[in-house]
């Protein structure tokens, strides 16, 4: 059995001794949905809020990203937050004390005094309708043409003229999708210290961002959220955590 690794934090209550002593516990909400609790290790004044798991590979789903999106939002609301990168899995505490936070200890000091005061917030956008999506795709005229030639020349080979079809198709998804994003982005920007685009998956997934906000700004940042969710009501849907 491993640990899963949600985040470092700098410890509201550091632990009287370095090592493993455990100074918050958050409760039996670990990713996985086994029941398994949530606590905090320390080194010093910085501690790793984990919890027993599997070494294993997580799929990126719905339950799994949010389970672990809750924990951050948890150690957040009393410390200053280093997001750790979905997955993170060490084999035991003590490899966690020693390479993670005894390790690299002042590189986590100077990370954490640049995020005091100020909050991580995810955004994410999935296409509402995504019948609707491909339909305006397929208004694309090399779409179209092709589409034609498959109908028109049943002799041809097909399956080529579907790939390169299907091809297409993807590639007008994702420029769209990049579109979107870079539209999204745009709008929020300006209320950030700094930013980030990670990866998304499947068709629906437009965006996955996190913005690094000063909690003095938060409340305008969420404004601006709501401001966009109207815009896009009809055809995006925002999580923001």
């Amino acid at each position: 059995m491993g640990k899963y690794i949600y985040c470092i934090i700098g410890s509201p209550r550091p632990s009287p001794r370095s090592g493993t002593e455990r100074s918050i516990d958050f409760g039996p909400i670990g990713i996985g949905d086994r029941g398994d609790e949530v606590y905090t290790i320390c080194y010093e004044d910085i501690g790793a809020v984990i919890s027993s798991s599997p070494i294993t590979k997580y799929p990126v789903s719905r339950d799994n990203t949010m389970a672990h999106q809750i924990i951050l939002e948890k150690a957040m609301e009393d410390c200053t937050v280093l997001p750790a990168r979905f997955c993170t899995i060490a084999k035991n505490e003590e490899e966690i004390v020693e390479k993670v936070l005894k390790g690299r200890y002042k590189e986590f000091k100077e990370l954490l005094a640049k995020m005091e005061g100020k909050v991580e917030l995810g955004v994410k956008a999935f296409w509402k309708d995504m019948d609707l999506i491909f339909r305006e795709i397929a208004e694309i005229g090399e779409i179209q043409r092709l589409k034609a030639m498959v109908v028109k020349n049943p002799s041809r080979s097909i399956r080529e003229l579907r790939i390169k079809v299907g091809e297409l198709v993807q590639s007008a998804l994702e420029a769209k999708k990049k579109r979107e994003s870079e539209k999204i982005v745009s709008e929020l920007k300006d209320l950030a210290v700094d930013y980030r685009i990670n990866d998304t998956y499947g068709d629906r997934w437009i965006m996955n961002s996190a913005f690094l906000v000063d909690k003095v700004k938060e409340k305008e940042f969420d404004s601006r959220i709501d401001e966009l969710d109207k815009r896009y009501g009809d055809r995006i849907d925002f999580k923001y955590v």
